[in-house]
Parts: structure tokens; sequence; C-alpha cells
């Protein structure tokens, strides 16, 4: 094996297919081990494979630092030349999704679940930067811990609804092709939701919503015929999931999910209802997503911004009468409210009352004291669920995160001016 390419020293082989080799190595400059996917030399001096595999190669390479997001492999670099074509990306030890596809296999419900939320979410910020995937199957999913992804291998994307440098015809995976795909008809975003669809599909059941012997029969069903329901297949599947699962699916893209934001709305939706197994003091990604992007304070940030705050945050339900700030007491962490109601005091009398979407504690951190004094009791009323942010955290974050959380706290301060004014020209 050779022992180095270009800057990177090459550590072991990852695996191997029959295009390219992906190599463990590692940037002695950067300081980090990365993945590098090298085009094979019998695909490249083919005289029909090497134009197209140099053009999904070249295709890859012209979304170096653009999909910078905490559910894409990022892509730090690439070389396309006539005899060398490489990428080096992102190196995740978990594997792909297609180790779970398996009946013997298959993960539990509620982690399909919040990894395909998290696939929506991804896929969707590729959407806005016109990136429409094209390959999506579970070999492109890679597992990071119990269930976070991260999506790679963009070379059969097309942009913008369009793209010259590849074709449809040989891209692509048949089982997971939308029926326009097949057809190489137009495509646009909604043949990657068609895709994740029987991504789903098959990881909360073990098999392919549509299985045949041969290309030809695959693609007839695909146009044709219907796929079973999962819970025809799993029993003790919700029927909210073969809902969810049947409209990502649906043949005609007009009667599919339209956008990226309405399949994951449904996703979160049976989270929120509690149809899986979840315990009441559980949060789960997913449905962190949910609440954060629902407070207004939270309207400006962006979907990275909110996946980074997530990271950083701490979320804790608080039973009625429970303690969440102490009057005279150090701290340096502020809240928000996200379901219930908590009342501010002062020596027992009630000074104020705080209900959804309100951010509490914030001015320990922004006045000078130090350490940052509290001013008044803070008391659940009710049960309530409390995502709490502390001040090391905070500096820690993103210069963009924490531009937003400093505009949020001067909306927050002025609305309080406001109703101070209110109140006062009321006397």
């Amino acid at each position: 094996m050779i022992r180095k390419l270009g800057k990177y020293e090459l550590i072991r082989k990852l695996g191997e297919g029959a295009s390219s080799t992906v190599y463990l190595a590692h940037d002695p400059f950067a300081q980090r081990d990365v993945a590098i996917k090298v085009a094979s030399p019998e695909v490249l001096n083919d005289p029909k494979k090497g134009k197209l595999y140099t053009h999904l190669f070249l295709n890859e390479a012209s979304l170096v630092g653009k999909l910078n997001h905490p559910h894409i492999v990022q892509i730090y670099d690439a070389v396309v030349a006539e005899k060398l074509c490489y990428i080096v990306m992102e190196y995740v030890a978990g594997g792909t999704l297609e180790a779970y596809v398996q009946p013997s296999r298959l993960l539990a419900v509620n982690r399909v679940v919040e990894m395909i939320f998290k696939c929506t979410r991804a896929l969707n910020f590729a959407h806005r930067l016109g990136i429409t995937h094209r390959d999506i199957k579970p070999a492109n999913i890679l597992l990071v811990g119990e269930t976070d992804i991260k999506i790679s291998d963009f070379g059969a994307a097309i942009t913008n609804g369009h793209n010259e440098r590849t074709q449809v015809s040989g891209i692509g995976s048949p089982a997971y092709m939308s029926p326009e795909q097949v057809l190489e008809s137009p495509l646009d975003h909604r043949t990657d939701i068609y895709s994740l669809g029987v991504v789903m599909f098959q990881l909360l059941t073990g098999r392919l919503p549509f299985e045949a012997d041969n290309q030809f029969n695959m693609v007839y069903q695909i146009i044709h015929s219907e796929a079973p329901k999962p819970s025809a297949l799993r029993t003790g599947l919700p029927p909210a999931l073969d809902a969810i699962v049947g409209k990502a699916m649906a043949k005609d893209s007009a009667t599919r999910y339209q956008t990226w934001e309405a399949f994951a709305q449904d996703l979160a939706r049976v989270v929120r209802q509690r149809q899986l197994q979840q315990t009441r003091a559980e949060f789960v990604d997913t449905e962190k997503y949910d609440i954060l992007r629902a407070l207004p304070f939270f309207a400006d940030f962006s979907d990275v911004e909110i996946w980074e705050v997530m990271r950083f945050s701490e979320w804790r339900r608080a039973d009625p009468g429970s303690f969440i700030m102490h009057d005279g007491e150090p701290g340096d962490f502020f809240c928000f409210l996200a379901e219930g109601q908590l009342k501010v005091c002062k020596g027992g009398k009630t000074l104020n009352i705080l209900v959804k979407g309100d951010c509490f504690g914030e001015m320990a951190l922004i006045s000078r004291q130090n350490p940052p004094i509290r001013g008044a009791d803070v008391v659940a009323l009710s049960s309530a669920d409390i995502v709490t942010v502390r001040g090391e955290a905070l500096l820690q974050a993103s210069e963009t995160c924490r531009m937003h959380f400093y505009q949020g706290f001067v909306q927050v301060l002025a609305s309080r001016l406001a109703l101070a004014n209110q109140r006062l020209a009321g006397l």
C-alpha cells in the first residue's frame, strides 16, 4: 500500500468498492484524521468509465467547504486529474446504516425516527443550497453514536435541478430510486424525499419495499406496484409511521411531501405525542430541535446554530414547587422555559409569572458582578421543561451563535422595558 498521498499520511484501508478505495489517513497540517476516497486506476483508465467517474469526483470536489452541517460529512480537499482522483473527507468511525437493514439487526424504532429526522434536516440544508443528493441509501448514511448520523457521497448530486457533469443513467442505486428517477425525468429534492422514505422503510422492516431478481422487474415495481405498510412486516409500529413512509414514498411527486420541513414535522409530531418508547423525563434530539425552533428567541438562529445550541445546553423537567434559581445565590447560567409556568418572587412576593418561551436569568451573565448573584427566586408553578445554558458553554460557542444570543438578550430587555413603561403609564 502507498504510504502517502499528497500531504496525507495513509494509515490503513477502510473499504474498497468497484470504482474506489477509502483509506484512513492523517492530515499533519490540520492535526486530524481524515477519510480519503481514491478512484481506482483501472476505472480511470477505462475509456468510458474513466470520464464518468472523473466527472463524479469533480462534482463532489465542487462542494468543498460548502456543506458545513453537523449531519453531513464535511469535504475538506480534493484532487481531480486525469490519472489521479481523490476526495478528502471528515472521518466517521461508526460505519454505515447498511449494517442495520437486516431483520436480525434492526434498531429500536425510536432510534430510526431520530436518525431519519436528522437526515431530513441535513438534506433540507443541502436543498437550500440548491443541492439534490440523488443517491440516498443506507450505505451513504454514517452512524455516529446512538442516533447521530452524517450523510456522505454527494458525487451524484445535481445542483439547482440540473448538472451538466453527470448523467442520470447509471447513477444511483435502483432500489432507492424514485419513479421519476428510474424514468430519467427531471429531478428535484422530492426524489431524495422518496429515497429517504425507502431507507426508513428498510430500517423499520429489514427489507426493501420492492424486491426483484433483476433490475427490469425492480423498475417495473417502483413505477407500478404499491409497497406494503411497514406495520404489516413488523408488529407494534404506530400507524403514524405507516402514513409517514407512505407519503414520503408516494409515486406521484405532487402527492409526496413537498418540503423537508413537512416531512420533519410529521416525524417530530410522532415523538411529541409519545407514540414511541420514551419516558416522560427523557428528551430526544427530535423533540429538542422542535422545541428550540418553535421558541421566538431562536427565530433568527440558523439550522446549524440550533444543533449547536442543542449540543451545549442542558435539559430537564422540573416538578411543581421546585426551585430553578435561588435569591442571593451565585449563578453563571440562564434558562428558557419550554413548557409550563414559573413564578419569580422576592421575599415571598410574586414579581412576575413566566410562560412558555420566556428567557430568564440572563442578567447574571450580562452584569459585571463576579461571581454573578441572583436577585430573586424562580419557582415552578407547574411541571416545567427547562433549557439551561451555562456561561462557560456560551463563551465556547461559535461567533455567530453568540451574536444571536446577545441579539436575543437585547430583544428580551427591550420587551421588559416596554412592559415596565406601560405599567408605569397606568399608575
